[in-house]
């Protein structure tokens, strides 16, 4: 009850327009930002071609060429706030594979695209390692106009990066897919993105769907 009370003030302040301090914004890149973000694509398709735990099917090593990313955009990098929910709520989340994983909401974001605002929920997967960095910890699944179409069926993820003045990162650019995706469901079972988390826009950033031995 809690998270629809704080989603409804959120949608009467939407329908008022855009809200400073609520919604992220598109602001200026950095200067190094798009050689970054592809020296880090780069370093993804190093690491599905030559290490050892490669998500990839065997069957499709021999012949990878790489992964296919949109062209990065910087209209799809968002800055602002999280807002975390005064209590973390229970939430169990599907995989891949048929189960559950317990998680909690953590918070949400929003931000404006299309002339909209839109709204996803961040969550926090409670059986999974913790790495010590709270933000990295946190697990950010979405769906969206290009799910099932161009992009993995189940959804793609995105890490947020916290600033040092108290706001964070939405980085639709460095959006993933998750490694089931690659033809070892024995070996992954993934998340899969929430009803809540459904965009009614296309991403057209980040990496696109793979079509491999699957």
């Amino acid at each position: 009850m809690r998270r629809r009370a704080v989603l409804a003030v959120f949608a009467a302040l939407a329908a008022c327009g855009p809200r400073t301090g609520v919604e992220m914004v598109a602001e200026a890149v950095p200067a190094n930002w798009e050689s970054a973000v592809r020296a880090e694509r780069a370093d993804r398709d190093a690491y599905f071609r030559d290490d050892p735990e490669t998500p990839l099917h065997p069957a499709d090593r021999a012949g990878f060429r790489g992964l296919q990313f949109w062209d990065p955009s910087p209209a799809l990098r968002f800055v602002g706030p999280v807002h975390r929910y005064p209590a973390s709520e229970p939430f169990r989340v599907i995989t891949t594979n048929g189960k559950e994983r317990p998680c909690v909401r953590y918070g949400w974001l929003s931000f404006r695209l299309d002339g909209r605002a839109h709204t996803l929920q961040i969550y926090k997967l409670l059986d999974a390692p913790e790495s010590g960095d709270e933000v990295r910890d946190l697990f950010l699944p979405f769906t969206d106009r290009t799910t099932g179409i161009e992009t993995y069926p189940a959804g793609r993820y995105v890490e947020l990066e916290q600033l040092g003045d108290g706001r964070y990162v939405l980085d639709f650019n460095r959006a993933h897919n998750p490694f089931c995706a690659y033809g070892m469901p024995e070996r992954f079972a993934c998340p899969v993105t929430p009803t809540e988390n459904r965009l009614t826009v296309r991403i057209e950033a980040g990496e696109r769907g793979y079509r491999g031995r699957s």
